[in-house]
C-alpha cells in the first residue's frame, strides 16, 4: 500500500518523483562520463561500469514504457486539449529508443572488451543518448508534468505508479532503485521517496541495501566519489 494513502481523490497530483527519476539519471550518466575522462580503467570498474549502465538503460526503457502505456492515456482522456504535448512526448521517446538500445549494446561490449575501439563506441553511443534524452527530461518536466499536475489527482497519480512502476518490481529491484533514487537526494525529496511505499517494506529497503549499494557504487565510480546516504530526516 502506498504511505500517502491519505491523500484525498481530489488533491491534484504531486509530480515530485517525476523529477527524483530524472536527476538520478542526469547525476549517474555525469558520473559515467567523469569516469571515462579519467581514462585508465581497470577490468573491475570496466565491468561494473558497463553493467550499471545496462541497468540504467533497462530502467528507463521501462520507465518510458510505463508513462506510454498508463500515465499518458491518463491525461489525454482527462484532457483532450493535452494531445499536442503528448504528441511531443511521444516523438521524444521515439529518438530515445534507439539511442537507448545502441547504447546498451555498446556497454554490452565494452563490458567484455577493454579495447579502445569499444570504450570509444560506448562513449560515442552515451553522447548521442544525452543528446536526446536530456533535453527531453527538462521538457516533460517543463511541460507535460504541470499538465499531470491541473488535469489528474493524486490519487490517480498513486494508482499509476503503484501500478506500473511499484507492484511489479521484487523488493530487491526496489531496494536497489530506492538506493539509487535516493543517492545525494534533498531530505525533503528523500522523505517523498520513503513513503512511496509502506513502514515495513520501508524498513527493509533502507536497512538491508544500503551496504550492497555502496560497494556497487564504489566498483563502478570509485571509492573515493561520495555517494550520498539514503537517509531518515529527522
Amino acid at each position: 500500500m502506498n504511505g500517502r494513502s491519505n491523500e484525498t481523490a481530489s488533491t491534484p497530483a504531486d509530480t515530485t518523483m517525476m523529477g527524483v527519476v530524472h536527476d538520478a539519471l542526469r547525476r549517474d550518466l555525469s558520473r559515467t562520463n567523469d569516469v571515462l575522462e579519467i581514462g585508465r580503467i581497470e577490468t573491475r570498474q570496466r565491468c561494473a561500469l558497463a553493467a550499471h549502465t545496462r541497468w540504467m538503460m533497462e530502467f528507463l526503457h521501462a520507465h518510458h514504457s510505463a508513462e506510454d502505456r498508463g500515465l499518458w492515456p491518463l491525461i489525454r482522456r482527462a484532457d483532450p486539449d493535452a494531445a499536442p504535448v503528448l504528441e511531443r512526448m511521444d516523438a521524444d521517446h521515439a529518438r530515445i529508443g534507439p539511442e537507448i538500445d545502441r547504447l546498451e549494446a555498446a556497454a554490452a561490449l565494452f563490458h567484455d572488451d577493454e579495447s579502445p575501439t569499444a570504450e570509444g563506441q560506448f562513449a560515442d553511443a552515451l553522447a548521442g543518448l544525452e543528446d536526446t534524452l536530456l533535453p527531453h527530461l527538462r521538457r516533460e518536466e517543463d511541460e507535460a508534468m504541470p499538465l499531470a499536475t491541473r488535469t489528474l489527482t493524486q490519487a490517480q497519480w498513486d494508482h499509476w505508479d503503484q501500478t506500473e512502476n511499484i507492484a511489479p518490481k521484487s523488493k530487491w529491484e526496489l531496494g536497489i532503485e530506492g538506493h539509487w533514487l535516493g543517492d545525494s537526494l534533498d531530505p525533503q525529496r528523500v522523505d517523498l521517496l520513503h513513503h512511496q511505499v509502506g513502514p515495513v517494506t520501508r524498513f527493509v529497503l533502507l536497512h538491508v541495501f544500503d551496504g550492497p549499494y555502496r560497494r556497487a557504487c564504489a566498483a563502478r565510480w570509485g571509492a573515493d566519489v561520495p555517494v550520498g546516504p539514503l537517509q531518515i530526516p529527522g
